[in-house]
């Protein structure tokens, strides 16, 4: 467990967290900001799935995010592997009632400095859709820089759109 600040814990995600998962993240708003490996709609048995998947992680590397001991969403890195294993891509998402609060901002801080100091890392980036300028204020915040636009790099909802690449280092 990590603890971010007096409101904010990382934690691995438990068996016990799938209905609030669910509740958060089944929100087309949520989804349209990530990945398409996060399904939508988000049921129940998806989250019971993602939870299964990550129980044994070593070392962790996916987390709920946990605001007053409720679960608010999700954050994890993806290490890199071969000459990149050194870095890793991080992703996040909060469901909506808890948007506009810093508590991605302290969620992404508290990650960095655990996969910088325990991890090894040296580098952490994340490529936040074009569309996605919260995304922008959260990464800028937490001290990562735009090092760059990646032109027509991904297709999100039948939607070909540049994605933008912020790093961090130690």
């Amino acid at each position: 467990m990590l603890q971010c600040d007096d409101a904010v814990t990382l934690r691995a995600p438990r068996a016990d967290d799938a209905d609030t998962l669910t509740r958060n993240a089944n929100h087309r708003s949520v989804w349209i900001n990530l990945r398409d490996r996060m399904p939508h709609p988000y049921t129940r048995d998806d989250a019971a799935r993602w939870i299964r998947s990550v129980e044994d992680e070593h070392p962790r590397t996916s987390f709920s995010i946990v605001v007053d001991g409720a679960v608010a969403g999700g954050i994890g890195l993806v290490i890199g592997t071969d000459i990149e294993r050194w870095a890793a891509e991080v992703g996040y998402w909060l469901g909506p009632e808890y948007w506009g609060r810093g508590i991605a901002t302290t969620a992404l801080r508290c990650v960095c400095r655990y996969a910088f100091d325990d991890l090894g890392l040296l580098r952490i980036f994340a490529t936040p859709m074009a569309w996605n300028p919260a995304s922008f204020r959260v990464l800028e915040k937490a001290g990562f820089r735009r090092e760059g636009i990646m032109r027509n790099a991904c297709v999100k909802d039948g939607r070909l759109t540049d994605m933008v690449l912020y790093a961090k280092t130690p």
